[in-house]
């Protein structure tokens, strides 16, 4: 018999915060999407571990970064959903090595090696979300990717047990990491080379220029919609099958950079899903190459028999 109390009550007690029916369309770079059942910000590393090792197994996790490179659908997420705070943000450089926490944003740890002389994590300005996220797709941007830096990881199983995972282990290829979808990262340790601050931070300028100038990165879009196909690019095969500005409800393919679909203000992840899947018709149609989805898509329709219901809320 399935059990009919609320999510948040089946729950053991933590240091962290539990909130029953959070809203995530508030914290996604669309704008869009629906609440989380039960969303769980961690107090520290010992609180999650408790955490994963006490809940019922029956409960699915599903990690949320910043929201990013992310479609949450209209039904919203079923289960908990784990937020990283500040605990999992700690950034520090010991000679060309940078430990970073899963949480810490890409920038900033770009912007630490910096600091401390570090070069080979330029590109990381150019990537926008956090080191979790980047470690669990093979982030890349501007000629490099986390496979290029990586040395180690850290990352908890369902049970909430630290193992710490070299660069094989990773499993990195473009895009994807071979790691379990169900372990949670925590932190990497990554390798760069020495040089000076000044030289650093004019690579820097350079890839946030050259990012301003070719995408929308002040409209709200979840970045890079697709992966480029082997020996092409995502934008040239859309662009060619004449999706650029193409819309459905509030949604439209980035007249700027048509790898991007934007919400212009009242699209719903239904409309944005809606898009993108128009646009891989298209490009399977003009040119025979099936467009991949980059964008990591998550949660339940707004129809679904899953979707969270919100009190108060329609």
């Amino acid at each position: 018999m399935t059990e009919q109390r609320p999510l948040i009550e089946r729950l053991p007690q933590v240091r962290g915060r539990l909130t029953a029916g959070a809203n995530l369309g508030a914290v996604t770079w669309f704008r869009v999407g629906g609440a989380a059942e039960v969303l769980f910000k961690p107090a520290d590393l010992m609180d999650l571990q408790g955490f994963l090792a006490r809940k019922p197994d029956d409960v699915p996790v599903t990690v949320l970064g910043v929201g990013s490179n992310l479609l949450v659908r209209d039904g919203g997420i079923p289960g908990v959903v784990l937020r990283l705070g500040r605990a999992f943000a700690e950034i520090r450089v010991d000679g060309t090595r940078v430990h970073a926490g899963a949480a810490a944003l890409d920038l900033n740890v770009a912007l630490a090696a910096r600091d401390g002389g570090v070069a080979a994590l330029e590109f990381l300005a150019g990537v926008p979300g956090t080191i979790g996220g980047a470690l669990r797709m093979n982030a890349g941007a501007y000629g490099s990717d986390l496979a290029a830096v990586a040395v180690s990881a850290t990352a908890l199983d369902p049970h909430g047990r630290l193992h710490r995972l070299g660069k094989d282990d990773l499993g990195f290829t473009y895009r994807h990491s071979a790691v379990d979808p169900d372990w949670i990262f925590v932190g990497a340790e990554l390798e760069g080379r020495t040089d000076t601050p000044q030289a650093i931070q004019t690579r820097i300028t350079e890839i946030q220029n050259a990012r301003a100038e070719s995408q929308p990165i002040r409209a709200r879009t979840g970045g890079s919609t697709f992966t480029n196909p082997p020996h092409r690019k995502a934008w040239e095969l859309i662009d060619a099958a004449g999706c650029r500005g193409l819309a459905i409800g509030g949604a439209m393919v980035s007249e700027k950079h048509c790898n991007f679909l934007i919400n212009t203000g009242t699209a719903t992840a239904a409309d944005l899903e809606a898009l993108g899947e128009e646009v891989r018709r298209r490009v399977k149609a003009q040119s025979g190459v099936e467009l991949q989805w980059e964008i990591k898509r998550i949660g339940v329709p707004a129809d679904s028999p899953l979707a969270v219901k919100v009190e108060g809320r329609a």
